[in-house]
């Protein structure tokens, strides 16, 4: 008989999104044959470990993807623009990490809990959200399935491993130096390529990627866009209004929302219907008692891949609107454990192929 399974391989290997997608991948129902780890020039010959077995990290080439079958991409926007249309080329689906293919029309952004079936319109890429957006989806798609949904205004509290291994590494030198009473040095945020550092460690940052139209940040734009594309259908769509502030707090992994929800009227929401809709859905934990001091937080949900959610109350100031706090490793479901689950997804649908009319949407560069 002829082995089953899928040769796979996993683009940006040994960053934090990447050594995450090994482990995720090592616990996943994803069949898998091969296992190809792939990182940059700089990181090639690193060895790193899939299911106790040593694997050499090879540098990324074009011809990296001869063969493969299903690609786990986490290598950042330039390096998926120029390596995922040369994969599809090659016969593999990609499912990326970066934000370089989420807002194409012809690529679908994909929360597994919230819209799996977007996945029968791949053409050989899918898109993984945003961490912040994947964990906000999450927890309102059994709201809008039962009580629709009109608006939503979040607030984030974003983890420094947003932002990167080295930003995590600069918060960790920060929080040292500030309780040995030395200077604190900032050069990677709020972005690392911006005019301005600040420090994180003992700071609140309201800037999460650079400023754009009327004084939203990107992640911002992506936060509005994305929910929309996910829970819509359409990235512009008019049927929901969403608006969004990112913050960057000094957390080392696990991003926190409060988000405020408009429920269509004549639905008779309540905040007992909500935790009761939340306590069932996919993927949600509800931890929700007040009375006991029971709530989400970062330090609790590092690790796990479950959405976690808490605070659910009616806003007594606006009829259908409610508050909630969320609150998810962005690292698992908001980066590794999403591509990964969508990975078995695909698997599962028999949707590990690339369509004849992809390498035309997706052509490679010269």
């Amino acid at each position: 008989m002829a082995e089953v399974g899928y040769n796979v391989a996993i683009l940006g290997a040994t960053g934090a999104v990447g050594t995450r997608l090994i482990q995720q991948l090592e616990q996943s129902n994803v069949p898998v044959k091969s296992i190809k780890l792939l990182a940059s020039t700089r990181s090639a010959g690193k060895t790193l470990q899939f299911k106790q077995k040593d694997i050499v990290v090879e540098a990324t080439t074009p011809e990296s993807f001869d063969g493969i079958d299903l690609v786990l991409a986490s290598g950042g926007g330039s390096v998926s623009k120029k390596f995922a249309p040369e994969a599809v080329k090659r016969g593999a689906v990609v499912v990326d990490n970066s934000s370089f293919w989420r807002m194409n029309d012809q690529v679908p952004l994909v929360v597994p809990e919230v819209n799996e079936d977007a996945l029968y319109q791949h053409h050989g890429i899918i898109a993984n959200p945003n961490c912040s957006t994947i964990q906000m989806v999450v927890a309102l798609a059994p709201i809008k399935q039962q009580f629709g949904l009109k608006r939503v205004i979040v607030s984030t509290y974003q983890a420094a491993s947003g932002a990167g291994q080295t930003a995590w590494q600069e918060l960790m030198t920060q929080s040292q130096a500030y309780i040995s009473g030395e200077e604190m040095t900032a050069d990677i945020l709020p972005v690392k390529g911006d005019k301005q550092h600040y420090p994180l460690a003992f700071n609140l940052l309201p800037q999460i990627d650079v400023f754009e139209d009327y004084g939203y940040t990107h992640e911002e734009w992506k936060m509005i866009h994305e929910t929309k594309k996910i829970m819509f259908g359409d990235k512009n769509t008019k049927a929901i209004k969403v608006t969004a502030t990112a913050v960057r707090v000094p957390v080392p992994i696990g991003h926190g929302e409060t988000v405020y929800f408009e429920t269509e009227s004549g639905t008779q929401a309540t905040a007992a219907g909500i935790q009761k809709a939340l306590a069932t859905a996919d993927g949600v934990v509800l931890q929700d008692d007040p009375a006991h001091q029971i709530y989400p937080q970062p330090i609790n949900a590092e690790g796990k891949r479950e959405t976690f959610v808490g605070r659910v109350r009616p806003d007594v100031e606006n009829d259908d609107s409610f508050h909630m706090w969320v609150v998810s490793d962005n690292l698992l479901k908001g980066a590794a454990w999403n591509t990964v689950q969508i990975a078995e997804r695909l698997v599962a649908l028999n949707l590990v192929r690339v369509p004849k009319d992809a390498s035309a949407l997706f052509p490679t560069e010269a």
